[in-house]
C-alpha cells in the first residue's frame, strides 16, 4: 500500500466553492451516486477507519469535504447525488455547484466515479460522466462493492461497462473495487499517484491484486 495516503486528514468542510483552499496544487475528487460506497472507498484506500463519514441514511453528507494527502495534494469528498428526499433548495444547490466545480477548478486534475457494480451507469452517473467530457475532465470508474458478485459475473459486468464507456465516453477507465476485502486499492493508488504526480519516492510498494488493473475503456486486461 502506498504510505502517502495513510497521511490524509481531514482539513475542512466547504457548503460552497469559495471557501475551498485557494486553487493552486492538485487534487483529486471523489464523485458518486448515495449508497454506491464512496466514503468506505476513501476510508479503504486512506487505510483508515473514518477519514470520510460513512452513514446508513444516504445523501446525509452535504458539503465538500478536503483531505489533504501530501504537499498541496489534496483528495476531494464531492457530496453524493440522486438522493430524492433531500429538501428541493439544497438539491437546487449542489446541481449548480458541482458542475461549477467540476468546469472551473483548475487544481482538479481527475475525477474517481464510484458506481455500485450491481447498478452501473446510472442516469445520474451518464450525467455526471458528460459533465466532466465536456470540462475534458479524466475519470476512472470505480465498480465499488464487488464482493457482491461472483467473479464470473463481475468480469462481465466490467466487460459490459467497459464497452459502454468506449461507445458513449472513450478513454474513461474503470476496475472492479471491494472496500470491505480491500480488493483493487493498488490500481487506485497508482491512477491517484498519475493524477496527483507523485514520485517514485513518495510510492510505497504495492500489493498484488486480484481484480483487474487500471486499464482504460478500450483496453481491459487482467493481472
Amino acid at each position: 500500500m502506498n504510505p502517502v495516503y495513510r497521511k490524509a486528514r481531514f482539513l475542512l468542510g466547504a457548503p460552497d466553492l469559495h471557501q475551498l483552499p485557494p486553487d493552486t496544487g492538485r487534487e483529486v475528487a471523489f464523485a458518486g451516486r448515495s449508497n454506491a460506497g464512496k466514503s468506505s472507498a476513501i476510508n479503504a484506500i486512506t487505510a483508515q477507519k473514518a477519514l470520510a463519514r460513512t452513514s446508513k441514511t444516504p445523501g446525509r453528507t452535504q458539503q465538500i469535504n478536503v483531505f489533504p494527502v501530501h504537499d498541496a495534494r489534496y483528495l476531494i469528498d464531492l457530496p453524493g447525488y440522486g438522493f430524492a428526499k433531500l429538501p428541493q433548495a439544497i438539491r437546487a444547490h449542489w446541481q449548480r455547484t458541482l458542475p461549477a466545480y467540476l468546469q472551473r477548478r483548475l487544481s482538479l486534475r481527475g475525477l474517481m466515479l464510484i458506481m455500485d457494480v450491481r447498478h452501473p451507469l446510472t442516469v445520474l452517473d451518464q450525467q455526471m460522466l458528460a459533465c466532466c467530457a465536456a470540462a475534458d475532465l479524466p475519470v476512472h470508474v470505480l465498480l465499488t462493492k464487488a464482493d457482491k458478485l461472483r467473479q464470473g459475473p463481475a468480469l462481465t459486468t466490467l466487460r459490459h461497462t467497459a464497452d459502454r464507456l468506449t461507445r458513449d465516453y472513450p478513454g474513461t477507465s474503470l476496475q472492479l473495487f471491494s472496500a470491505s476485502r480491500h480488493r483493487g486499492i493498488d490500481a487506485v493508488h497508482a491512477k491517484l499517484d498519475e493524477w496527483l504526480e507523485l514520485g517514485v519516492s513518495d510510492a510505497g510498494t504495492r500489493e498484488d491484486t486480484p481484480y483487474p488493473a487500471t486499464a482504460r475503456a478500450t483496453n481491459i486486461r487482467r493481472i
